[in-house]
């Protein structure tokens, strides 16, 4: 018998221990393959923004460590040294001068177009002040008089190319939002006319002007007039495809966050697929939540936990047929986890309580501390005003009358990787300053808030990376799906056509509506 028992602890310890060095070596293969596909991606392209790596907030190391762990870590932990946690490989090196030259790239390419449109903008403003100062720089003895309607001509002239100069200084010299891909079509196409318009005129005033030295000075203004005049067609031609176009709705365009399904709709006109990836990113940072990993974990770990439980164990050794206990105790663990929701109904109905529980001692200290104060607001103004506190200070003596109860509010709703303690400072100085009250210094922690309430350094992704099967230049259309990647996440987008609609009319005659309503004179007794 305590043979037996030795031949069972012993070929259950073995199959422990070959499960956990299985789980270690898939890992380890994992972890080695990653980078691999992640660079594998075929025809990608990216939107580079940069982010500072985040700081975690109070005592956060330590709580991550207790709610990852659960009733058997002691059974199903595999130990990782520090080397590894740390080192690099060749793929990685290869990524990160993959994506310096990338960046290099892209800053040499904005610059070289902000330096082409600035030297064809100055060509355009410089054209018609030169036809009309050449002839009296190189025949002004030839000339004809110029009259009143030639002197007209120059106060036009004069304005024309200012309104022209107010205009392009509105619609092309703004700040970049981002680094797109690839050329904005429509603007390389203005370039491109505006550079073959002008070179038409020059090509012109060269032939018929400079070389047979025209002597008729009021045609030479009015041929400076009708240059301006083009140039401001041009430009109304350029708010229109730029600007115009794309404000009437055509799309509907609905976004998902691929960890947590957070998802929104948004209506979209003509644009390319890389502009709409750019407003796709702008409502994003305004609209979804902030996204927060640690509330992922929990899920991760009550699967970890449940199949730890599984565990089969051979007790009658390979040798010996016992397929009846096998199928009985296969049995039993398929009906453990057949019961797991229950598990997970009441692991958030306890989430809940505590969650409850600890927002309504966070709303109690909350408000005894503005109560306190009120109290100290009070007594100031009986002080001379020398002596008054500024909001700062204020809010450094009562902070530590809420810190516990909104560290542990934090930490139960895993909010405290993106509230820092100078953060928290400063948005109670601002509720003090402003003479907010206790439910608006709150809000923000109570109810997460959209990606650009926090500090910039915490949600701000370093690189976007728009996959996409269609040219990044080609328009929306109907059934497209395209997918914008971070580092810890994507946005799916799938687009959809705003259906076409028709109404139709139908006349209802006044006349329908009227009634006669005749009453009896005798009533009954």
């Amino acid at each position: 018998m305590s043979a037996t028992m030795d031949t069972e602890s012993t070929y259950s310890g073995y199959s422990h221990y070959s499960g956990h060095s299985k789980k270690a070596h898939r890992q380890g293969r994992d972890r080695h393959k990653s980078p691999r596909s992640k660079d594998g991606s075929r025809s990608e392209k990216s939107v580079t923004i940069q982010t500072p790596p985040a700081e975690p907030l109070l005592g956060n190391d330590a709580s991550r460590a207790e709610e990852g762990q659960d009733d058997n870590w002691g059974e199903t932990t595999t130990a990782i040294t520090g080397t590894s946690e740390h080192s690099i490989s060749q793929e990685d090196i290869a990524r990160i001068s993959k994506d310096l030259e990338d960046s290099v790239g892209l800053d040499c390419k904005r610059y070289l177009g902000l330096t082409v449109a600035a030297v064809l903008g100055l060509l355009v403003f410089l054209t018609p002040i030169a036809f009309i100062l050449l002839p009296q720089i190189l025949w002004r003895d030839d000339l004809e008089p110029c009259g009143t309607v030639c002197e007209g001509l120059f106060i036009s002239v004069a304005f024309k190319l200012l309104i022209l100069l107010i205009g392009t200084w509105a619609l092309f010299f703004r700040q970049p939002k981002a680094d797109l891909p690839r050329v904005f079509v429509f603007r390389a196409l203005l370039l491109v006319l505006i550079f073959l318009f002008v070179f038409s005129y020059w090509l012109f005033y060269g032939v018929r002007i400079l070389d047979s030295k025209d002597t008729n000075y009021q045609g030479i203004v009015q041929y400076a007039v009708s240059l301006v005049d083009a140039l401001l067609f041009i430009h109304y031609l350029a708010i229109v495809l730029l600007e115009l176009r794309q404000l009437q709705p055509m799309f509907t365009v609905k976004v998902v966050r691929s960890t947590d399904g957070e998802s929104r709709y948004y209506s979209l006109g003509h644009l390319s697929i890389q502009r709409a990836a750019l407003v796709v990113l702008e409502n994003y940072y305004r609209d979804f939540t902030v996204y927060n990993p640690a509330l992922l974990t929990a899920s991760k770990s009550r699967a970890a936990k449940h199949m730890a439980g599984l565990k089969v164990y051979n007790v009658d050794g390979p040798g010996n047929n016992a397929s009846g206990q096998s199928r009985a105790m296969i049995a039993a663990a398929a009906r453990r986890r057949d019961s797991s929701h229950n598990e997970l109904y009441y692991e958030e109905a306890d989430h809940e309580r505590r969650v409850r529980k600890r927002r309504a001692r966070l709303v109690v200290a909350v408000e005894e501390a503005f109560t306190h104060i009120k109290r100290l607001q009070a007594e100031e103004q009986q002080k001379a005003p020398g002596e008054m506190m500024d909001p700062r200070e204020a809010a450094q003596a009562i902070f530590p009358s809420m810190a516990r109860a909104l560290q542990k509010y934090l930490r139960t709703t895993r909010q405290q990787q993106y509230h820092s303690m100078e953060s928290i400072l400063q948005h109670l100085s601002f509720c003090i300053t402003n003479n907010m009250t206790p439910k608006a210094f709150l809000e923000r922690y109570l109810n997460p808030g959209p990606t650009l309430q926090y500090d910039r350094e915490r949600w701000f992704s370093k690189q976007w990376t728009l996959v996409s099967e269609e040219a990044v230049t080609s328009g929306l259309q109907d059934g497209i799906v395209f997918v914008l990647k971070c580092l810890d996440f994507s946005l799916v987008v799938n687009v959809k056509k705003i259906p076409f609609i028709k109404l139709s009319e139908e006349f209802i005659d006044p006349k329908s509506h009227k009634f006669v309503l005749r009453l009896q004179s005798e009533t009954s007794v």
